[in-house]
């Protein structure tokens, strides 16, 4: 990153094509509004943030090619990007290999470090965890998994079994589809969910592929208050691409949801309706990318310098309100302190909170401190 006449130049590489088009919209449109929001308050140190856009069309390859030519050829630094943990582990070597930074804004499975990556979205103690005690304790112990063929399905999935199966639970049944999987190739699940009589399906379908198995889970007839798909990434924009009517019943483990009740949240809410639209809705996806460029200009007003690495060091124990609530930067991991939460959708298409941590959640990457075994750490509501 270097600062110019123009200002201080970051790259920003989400997708708004491919099959994660919707998310990582949510993704580029967090990123853009905390822009314009810090320009408007006269920009860090009096510069603005001056972004170069890329899209990389959900292909791993471009994620590539784009981060190389970013770091190598534009000059530079900071990456505000990626959305699968596919892209991310495509682009970390290069990263790595120009000492560059990339905040990185989605959920994922865990079991990385990075010295050249802030981690923004939860780990897997603060979703999977409260969603397995949830699961069991309301709806029963009896899981059918279904997943995107990719790593962050794979991962996760391995995790939820060792959580349920702890708990007295069974996984009845295991699939995965191609990542861009339509229809046709999803039409299979319905006949095996049905024959294996899940009391809840996990669902890390991710994707185009995730909105058609909502429609054809919906057009199954499945009783959703009986039988719900849970899930850590089908959030408000994507319900609103499927039909709000179509989802009801379904559970979200997540950090955030638009009907979070705290005075930030309710100022990033109306700031990105009024920015995109009264009928756009907030989500994980937009909140986590909204809330990383907060923090990268809080530590490069601290820091003064275009210097990647002290701007890398600068964030950690620091401590700030965003839209889901107090967050603190974890020294020992680079990941976020967060509060859990579980949102069952309702009619409006936005998710009505049945549970929520009382405190932030020390996040655990690596499951190091966390026994799979234990419950979650906040007593149910």
């Amino acid at each position: 990153m270097s600062p110019d006449s123009d200002g201080w130049r970051v790259g920003v590489l989400f997708s708004r094509s491919g099959t994660t088009v919707v998310t990582e919209t949510e993704h580029l449109r967090g990123t853009e509004l905390a822009i314009a929001e810090i320009n408007a308050a006269g920009g860090i140190l009096g510069r603005p943030i001056v972004p170069t856009v890329y899209d990389p069309g959900a292909r791993n390859a471009d994620y590539l090619a784009l981060a190389r030519r970013m770091l190598a050829e534009d000059d530079l630094d900071i990456i505000f990007g990626c959305s699968m943990s596919a892209s991310r582990k495509t682009v970390l070597p290069i990263v790595e290999r120009h000492n560059g930074l990339l905040f990185y804004p989605s959920m994922y499975e865990g079991f990385e470090y990075c010295e050249n990556v802030l981690y923004c979205g939860a780990t897997v103690n603060q979703t999977c965890l409260p969603l397995a005690d949830y699961l069991i304790r309301h709806h029963g112990g009896r899981i059918y998994f279904v997943g995107s063929d990719y790593i962050f399905p794979r991962e996760s999935n391995r995790i939820m079994q060792e959580l349920i199966e702890a708990r007295g639970g069974e996984v009845v049944g295991e699939t995965y589809v191609p990542l861009e999987a339509g229809a046709d190739a999803l039409e299979d699940i319905i006949p095996k969910i049905r024959t294996a009589a899940p009391d809840a399906v996990f669902s890390t379908i991710i994707g185009t592929s995730a909105q058609a198995f909502y429609r054809l889970y919906d057009a199954a007839g499945f009783d959703r208050a009986r039988q719900p798909i849970a899930s850590l990434t089908m959030a408000e924009t994507e319900i609103a691409t499927i039909g709000a009517a179509a989802c009801t019943g379904h559970i979200l483990a997540a950090t955030y949801v638009q009907t979070v009740d705290n005075a930030a949240n309710r100022a990033f809410v109306e700031a990105f309706k009024a920015r995109f639209g009264a009928e756009a809705t907030t989500s994980i996806w937009s909140e986590a990318a909204y809330m990383q460029v907060h923090m990268f200009a809080r530590a490069l007003a601290r820091v003064g310098a275009a210097d990647p690495r002290r701007i890398a060091l600068d964030p950690l124990g620091d401590e700030f309100d965003t839209p889901e609530g107090r967050v603190r930067v974890d020294a020992d991991t680079r990941h976020l302190w967060l509060t859990p939460r579980i949102g069952v959708a309702n009619a409006q298409g936005l998710f009505d909170i049945v549970w929520e941590s009382r405190v932030a959640v020390r996040p655990d990457p690596y499951l190091a401190a966390t026994r799979i075994e234990e419950r979650a750490l906040e007593s149910w509501a």
